[in-house]
């Protein structure tokens, strides 16, 4: 299982890449992407919108299923990857490397409390 130890996790299977400016990366994981299967339409949240954390502001659907997306910490959508929404296909190669929006949290105390590599590999090995 792909996990880099750089990033935060979710036990809903979302990563997180807290940048420089103090916004946050969100993607979902190798795990997440390889358990879909080929991914064939991605839902994206509108810039702008505030979300709570837990909080469903995503959809992926696979020719398996759909799925939600939820907000790692709660705040405001500040970026959006058009890329994925035109090539869903592109998660399913590199899931690190295809993040789905960026958001600015309301508090950093938040991410820092999100599961480590660690963590998220106990999670995802126990499914």
């Amino acid at each position: 299982m792909n996990v880099p130890a750089n990033l935060k996790y979710t036990a809903s299977h979302e990563w997180i890449l807290s940048d420089s400016d103090g916004t946050v990366t969100v993607g979902i994981t190798d795990h997440a992407q390889e358990a879909l299967g080929d991914l064939v339409f991605i839902e994206l949240p509108a810039v702008g919108r505030k979300v709570k954390a837990g909080e469903v502001c995503a959809v992926v659907e696979s020719v398996k299923a759909a799925s939600d997306i939820y907000a790692p910490v709660s705040g405001e959508i500040t970026a959006r990857n058009e890329q994925v929404v035109a090539s869903p296909e592109t998660v399913n190669a590199d899931a690190y490397g295809h993040w789905l929006y960026e958001l600015r949290p309301e508090n950093a105390a938040d991410v820092a409390a999100l599961l480590d590599a660690a963590a998220y590999e106990a999670i995802a090995g126990e499914e």
